[in-house]
């Protein structure tokens, strides 16, 4: 039988940069990586930008557990990027959780 960690919560948030705005984009959700691996938690948020499509920027996360999550969903700067910032750079974003099957 396969085994899954069902306690830790894997995140993948894809971002579509708007036309033009992707070093603009790459800076934002640049500058929400140093105060997110301080968060109590976080085992793993790293940036990514796709080699076949530039304007295709993700961050893979991982989490200790849903709730230490949210908190993270809640914290100022998060809100901030999704709420003011992402509006103007974004043109579509998914976020998608998942869970890490075990080898």
């Amino acid at each position: 039988m396969v085994r899954k960690n069902t306690t830790q919560v894997v995140c993948v948030a894809e971002f579509l940069a708007a036309e033009g705005k992707t070093e603009e984009l790459m800076a934002a959700l640049h500058s929400l990586i140093q105060p997110t691996h301080r968060e109590h938690g976080c085992i793993r948020y790293e940036l990514n930008q796709r080699t076949d499509d530039p304007r295709r920027i993700s961050f893979i996360e991982k989490w200790q557990d849903n709730e230490i999550f949210q908190k993270h969903c809640a914290m100022p700067y998060i809100k901030h990027f999704f709420d003011e910032v992402r509006p103007a750079l974004v043109d579509s974003f998914e976020v998608k959780l998942y869970e890490e099957v075990l080898p």
